[in-house]
């Protein structure tokens, strides 16, 4: 009998099976086969799954596709897996899982533990995901922190689909707002030793500054204070740059994010380094032009509106001609297979000309996928909260862990599409009660764990329950809703959308919730998990272990810790 992790092409096997044995018997014409495509019902009164084949079937065997429906029915082998398949209008062949089947699944969780609902779709494969890679001139903010928890979680729903994945920060050490950093921490550093000087007019004003250039002071001391007139010494800008890294490291690792790499803008311009092996890619494809002083790729000889500047008239790169080397390096040297970054909106103007550059370089436009997530706009008693990381006024997102909590942020970042500007109401991410999915989900996980230690207590175990008693509606459903996050996992990878976790989650939680009520409801006490009859009992605890297992695994997935208490 198949699991959760095959059961849709199981059963698309089977409908392609009837449908050749239709035309075998003479019941449809030999017509080609086209795949099964079984989809999920929007009601779940129509079954677990959907064939849409003899819609797609009809015009080809020229019948209405009712017919089509009920002639490939008819022939649908029997499976212990599921009932017998119904035929609904227009055309549509429902299928309902057996209660053998879903009872199965219990066992199935259970064996499976932590790798629970895992899938296939990116076994062999190498994927990047690059995320937050905030300009280190200042704290995380807020905004940041929702590019933290998108491409997090993006990477762990890949990893459970199978790739193998690299977590990656783009440190933007070079560059001019590094220059304007640098510039900034110099005034800052001065100050504190007696001088009247200004922070520059582009400079970073923020307090944050001032407590960078005392950790200089205390660490260095007046080493770095130069004659008055005198450039800036270099060192201290590359060392305000490795405090700050640090204190983003820190903050990030709090946020529960961990990286495989911190990537330095700087290196890609090491002697014979990347950037110019990329752009000597680009001048053997004859895609770069000396114009005005300057160096452009000629990029509107590949479909862009224009050509785009990669190296100054004063002989400095451009961003752009940074974002290509880069890129170079993951397709051509790294070999990834799927390269996703993770960006915020106002860079939506940048993703085509990456996406052309990238073909220009030997890498695989299709295989680089840029999510733009939108701003926070955080909100506390119905009043908004500014954010404005030049001016000073941001909130850290220290600041919101302290007032949150890393799991609370994390769900609400996680819950809207990155696509869609967000309201993150601070009262409601405290609140102890079902009003908050955050506590919602949590809580019951919490409740499942108590259930489990309840019954130790009492001296019973999830050991040698007999799923098979496992047949009220609400077990039954349970069971279903736990078997979704096999379908979640492969959607998130394949369609980048992150969003479907949290949502799933308030699913299950709630179909827990329902089955831990049932009782209540029917005023029926036999139907707690805990009765006088302890085989019962321990069949209910064996569906509340994989119950936890599969709750704990997509808190896992979005980066949240699973409580036991709460």
């Amino acid at each position: 009998m198949p699991d959760t992790r095959n059961i849709r092409a199981y059963l698309e096997d089977l409908v392609e099976a009837g449908a050749r044995a239709a035309v075998g018997a003479g019941d449809l014409p030999d017509v080609a086969i086209p795949g099964a495509a079984l989809e999920r019902p929007k009601d779940p009164a129509n079954g677990d799954f959907a064939s849409t084949l003899p819609l797609r079937l009809a015009r080809a065997a020229m019948k209405p596709p009712i017919e089509v429906a009920r002639a490939i029915a008819q022939h649908i082998p029997a499976d212990p897996a599921i009932e017998v398949p119904s035929v609904a209008p227009p055309g549509f062949i429902n299928f309902r899982l057996s209660a053998g089947f879903l009872q199965a699944q219990v066992e199935h969780i259970i064996e499976t533990g932590p790798a629970f609902a895992n899938v296939t779709i990116g076994s062999g494969k190498k994927a990047q995901v690059e995320f937050v890679s905030a300009n280190p001139t200042g704290p995380l903010h807020v905004g940041n922190g929702r590019g933290a928890a998108i491409g997090d979680a993006l990477a762990s729903a890949l990893q459970a689909a199978g790739y193998d994945v690299e977590r990656e920060y783009y440190v933007n050490d070079a560059g001019t707002q590094t220059d304007y950093f640098a510039e900034t921490l110099y005034a800052r550093y001065q100050q504190l030793m007696g001088r009247d000087v200004d922070i520059p007019k582009d400079g970073y004003p923020g307090e944050y500054m001032i407590d960078l250039a005392r950790m200089v002071k205390d660490e260095a001391g007046d080493r770095f204070l130069l004659p008055e007139g005198e450039p800036m010494p270099a060192a201290l800008g590359a060392l305000g740059i490795e405090l700050m890294v640090r204190n983003i490291r820190a903050t990030l690792e709090r946020f529960g994010v961990r990286y495989d790499r911190w990537y330095s803008e700087k290196s890609l311009y090491d002697p014979e380094g990347t950037y110019n092996t990329a752009i000597e890619v680009l001048r053997e494809k004859g895609m770069l032009a000396d114009r005005e002083g300057a160096l452009w790729f000629t990029s509107s000889e590949l479909g862009e509106d224009k050509d785009n500047v990669v190296v100054r008239s004063d002989g400095r790169p451009t961003y752009y001609a940074s974002d290509i080397a880069y890129h170079w390096d993951k397709f051509v040297r790294r070999g990834f297979d799927l390269v996703i970054d993770v960006w915020g909106a106002d860079h939506h103007g940048h993703v085509s000309r990456l996406k052309t550059a990238t073909g220009a370089i030997g890498g695989d436009p299709n295989a680089l996928h840029v999510l733009l997530y939108q701003l926070v706009f955080l909100n506390r008693g119905g009043e908004a909260v500014k954010i404005a990381k030049r001016s000073g006024e941001f909130v850290k997102l220290d600041d919101l862990m302290d007032d949150v909590g890393a799991d609370a942020a994390r769900f609400f970042f996680l819950l809207r599409s990155p696509g869609a500007q967000m309201d993150f109401d601070l009262d409601l991410a405290k609140k102890q009660s079902a009003d908050n999915p955050v506590f919602y989900v949590q809580y019951a996980h919490a409740r499942l764990c108590s259930i489990l230690e309840r019954a130790g207590e009492q001296g019973l175990t999830p050991e040698g329950g007999d799923v098979a008693k496992l047949t009220h509606p609400s077990e039954l459903a349970l069971i279903r809703e736990m078997m979704r996050l096999t379908d979640v996992i492969e959607l998130v990878a394949t369609s980048l959308e992150p969003q479907q976790l949290p949502h799933y989650a308030m699913s299950l939680a709630n179909a827990f919730h329902a089955f831990n009520d049932a009782f209540k409801q029917a005023n029926d006490p036999s139907l707690k998990v805990i009765t006088d009859d302890a085989a019962m009992s321990r069949a209910r605890l064996r569906l509340v272990l994989a119950a936890r297992i599969a709750l704990a695994r997509v808190l896992d997935l979005m980066g949240m810790t699973a409580p036991e208490r709460m």
